[in-house]
């Protein structure tokens, strides 16, 4: 039989296949190549005859059109980034580090900005990203305004949630589909960090074509897969000025007849993602002198 992996807690899989849920264990050939079924992969799977708890036994996995490691999620099509203008404050860094790894798996992104009842600075965030030509959609979502933007982007797409805790991913997910069907997040009083709440990776049906995932919060997130010497390619709004540097192989820091210095002078560029890939930048190339 055919199916879709719609849900993953530890080495138990939740699969789909004509409206029927089974569920299943993977075969030990998996662990022996060193490879993992993942919420979103389409595979074959075997019914066992003596039924209990475990229904049936995956055999194998198709190919896939796309992996994410973090969220751990093949073929979607999506993935939908999710900041808060407060509790907790927006992390731009941490975002454009998130936009640089779609671009690199060539995945569409798209942005929420949650919680704009407690600051406005979600207007200034939702030009630089706008500008650049990101999808950017204003959210409250404990009020629902904004989340029928989100509906329009999902259709017909297989989308992944992702963003530190607490910023509102299973509130905005509640809040598509009327019904309480993920664990409210707690902002927690002390120290303002998200306190993470989802347990298992999994994946909602929102119609016939359209999934969306929910997955866990993340506190941190490496761009291992870039090179720093690459990761210019990664960011779309300053990729069009490389060709105005003066040396091939310029980093965009210290020298001086660079295009993409030219382009941030003259305003066509944004002043914190140029200071955010400055700092991926070293971060990466630092990285990339202790791994020798």
């Amino acid at each position: 039989m055919k199916g879709l992996i719609i849900e993953n807690i530890s080495n138990l899989y939740k699969v789909k296949s004509d409206k029927k849920i089974y569920d299943a264990t993977a075969r030990g050939k998996f662990k022996q190549e060193g490879v993992t079924p993942l919420v979103g992969d389409i595979v074959d799977f075997d019914l066992l005859e003596n039924r209990n708890e475990i229904e049936a036994v995956i055999t194998n996995i198709k190919p896939r059109t796309s992996e994410l490691k973090r969220p751990k999620v093949a073929n979607i099509t999506q993935i939908i980034f999710m900041i808060s203008t407060k509790n907790p404050k927006p992390d731009l860094l941490m975002l454009d580090k998130q936009l640089a790894y779609a671009e690199y798996l060539k995945i569409k992104p798209a942005i929420i900005i949650n919680k704009t009842d407690l600051s406005d600075t979600y207007k200034h965030i939702q030009e630089i990203y706008s500008n650049i030509g990101y999808k950017t959609i204003a959210t409250n979502a404990k009020e629902k305004i904004g989340t029928d933007e989100v509906k329009e982007i999902l259709k017909n797409k297989i989308s992944a949630f992702s963003g530190n805790s607490g910023v509102g991913k299973s509130t905005t997910i509640n809040a598509i589909f009327g019904t309480g069907i993920t664990a409210e997040g707690e902002i927690s009083h002390k120290n303002k960090k998200g306190k993470n709440t989802t347990t298992s990776v999994k994946l909602y049906e929102v119609d016939s074509n359209s999934y969306i995932v929910d997955t866990p919060g993340f506190a941190n997130f490496e761009l291992s897969e870039i090179e720093s010497k690459d990761l210019e390619n990664y960011f779309i709004d300053l990729k069009p000025y490389i060709q105005n540097c003066e040396f091939v192989g310029c980093t965009h820091i210290k020298e001086q007849n660079c295009g993409i210095k030219h382009a941030l002078e003259d305003g066509k560029i944004s002043q914190e993602r140029y200071q955010n890939y400055c700092k991926i930048y070293l971060e990466l190339k630092d990285k990339e002198e202790r791994k020798w």
